[in-house]
């Protein structure tokens, strides 16, 4: 997901035994006895039978990635996204144009008293094949350190993984002859690694929206456990604004119009310094703290309940595998563990994502640059918004006298947030308990997904994710989903697909 899609505290005792040997492991039964037990275990039992054809189908994905950014595979990516959707048991599938991407709309009514939506997106980020130690198109089976066999490839994880297992899920119940236990409703995207910029007009579809007002709640399948197995449930996630900083000498008055040689610096402005002060001006002198006037006036402070989640997850999971697993020695301004998590699960963010200007290729090249681009992110919390973060962002710009550097929104969206109480949550939460979990609750991710097209009016709907399983590297190269585990408290692929069995009969 956006800055999803990697995080080990994001996103995306288990069960008993390998799954992949009998996905039977799974229980204990959630439904009691009676038919719907009978039903679940005859549907749990096709998972290891077709274990083979579903690593091949995430495999196949893997290779056909789109990519927003760089308007790969489109409209191809959609169509091959909807054919996914016809093969697991969705009718009514269809493509949702809108002013970008296409979505994709699907139904699956299999007469349940409950329906489900279900959020998936098709579209993945960019890479460098360089920078991988696999192919990122091959999706590879390789070996991992301490962890088994995993998939690498682009997508793997955000969210070709989690999504795959949700459709194997499905195909699991067609090869038992089984109805599913729950009504479905799929909306789909292809732009969440842009933030979602065309997303309201898919879920705003009249017949779409039409079809979520009946629903209970938003999944987003997910791959939520850690190389240790532990797990976290998200009451949330952080919104984002996404845009370019753009300086340049046309737009300024002032420095060149075209490059220049660079020992005109003596006499010309220089739009790239330009922009660094003005990035200068944006936190303050501690360089982390956004200084952007009324920044933080919406941003709604942590509950006691949420301080008390957060109090929680810092003293049962350890600070130096968090530290370890990013590469970090001190938090900011050198925070104790719990004062840190405090600042990433309550603090709005001001990130350069990257700086391009001037001459970036081998050895130098003696230029003054006539244009210079900072790539932003800003991270909202409740009840900030995307539209008053950007208005406040491009206000300060003015007010220290950079009102000439273009502010160009790429894409973003609001906060999510869903009751910890809500029936939708609880279910989750009592699923994961059943199959031997026990889930650490925190506030919101610190990463972003569209999901307040869902929870705010009109739909007002619960939303979260739901996955056995562990991937990671989102974004990164090396991304990669877990297929075969060597630790038995860690599910691969069988384990994954057969705890979306289980939440779709808890959900029902």
């Amino acid at each position: 997901m956006t800055g999803t899609r990697d995080q080990g505290l994001n996103r995306r005792g288990f069960v008993l035994g390998t799954v992949s040997g009998a996905a039977l492991a799974m229980a204990p039964t959630l439904s009691g006895a009676g038919p719907d037990s009978s039903n679940k275990k005859t549907v749990l039992a096709q998972i290891s039978k077709m274990h083979a054809e579903n690593i091949k189908r995430l495999q196949d994905w893997i290779a056909f990635p789109s990519i927003a950014a760089e308007n790969r595979n489109y409209p191809q990516g959609a169509e091959y996204m909807a054919d996914l959707a016809r093969k697991a048991g969705f009718t009514d599938v269809r493509l949702i144009p809108t002013s970008g991407k296409a979505g994709v709309f699907g139904r699956l009514n299999s007469g349940g008293a409950t329906t489900l939506a279900i959020y998936f997106m098709y579209d993945v980020k960019q890479f460098l094949a360089d920078e991988w130690s696999s192919p990122p198109l091959e999706g590879r089976l390789v070996p991992r350190e301490q962890l088994g066999t995993v998939c690498m490839g682009r997508g793997a994880v955000n969210q070709k993984g989690p999504q795959n297992a949700f459709l194997s899920a499905m195909m699991a119940f067609h090869a038992a002859g089984k109805k599913l236990p729950v009504n479905l409703v799929l909306v789909c995207e292809g732009e969440e690694e842009i933030g979602s910029p065309h997303f309201g007009e898919i879920v705003m579809t009249p017949d779409v929206l039409q079809a979520l007002k009946s629903c209970a709640g938003v999944l987003l399948p997910s791959a939520d456990q850690k190389p240790d197995g532990s797990l976290e449930v998200q009451l949330g996630a952080k919104g984002i604004v996404e845009l370019e900083l753009v300086a340049s000498g046309e737009k300024w008055g002032r420095g060149p119009q075209k490059d220049i040689h660079s020992s005109l610096e003596a006499q010309v402005d220089s739009p790239s310094w330009h922009l660094v002060q003005a990035l200068n001006t944006l936190v303050e002198k501690d360089g982390h703290t956004p200084a952007v006037a009324g920044f933080f006036d919406l941003a709604k402070p942590l509950t006691e309940r949420q301080k008390q989640m957060v109090a929680t997850y810092a003293a049962e999971v350890p600070e130096s595998v968090v530290q370890k697993q990013y590469g970090v020695a001190h938090w900011v301004h050198d925070l104790n563990w719990y004062d840190s998590l405090l600042r990433l699960y309550s603090q709005p963010t001001i990130n350069i994502e990257g700086l391009v200007g001037g001459y970036t290729g081998p050895g130098g090249k003696t230029v003054l640059p006539h244009r210079a681009v900072a790539k932003i992110d800003m991270r909202l919390v409740p009840d900030m918004t995307a539209v008053d973060t950007l208005a406040k962002l491009k206000a300060h710009l003015l007010s220290h006298g950079f009102g000439d550097i273009e502010v160009n929104m790429t894409g973003g969206y609001d906060p999510t947030q869903t009751d910890e109480n809500s029936k939708f949550m609880q279910a989750i939460l009592k699923t994961y308990r059943n199959l031997g979990v026990s889930p650490q609750v925190v506030p919101r991710s610190p990463g972003s997904w569209p999901g307040y097209r869902f929870t705010n009016p009109p739909l007002s709907l619960p939303a979260g994710g739901f996955g056995l399983g562990h991937g990671t590297g989102a974004h990164a190269p090396d991304e990669y989903y877990l297929i075969e585990s060597a630790n038995a408290k860690v599910q691969g692929l069988d384990g994954a697909i057969a705890s979306f069995v289980e939440i779709l009969y808890a959900l029902a």
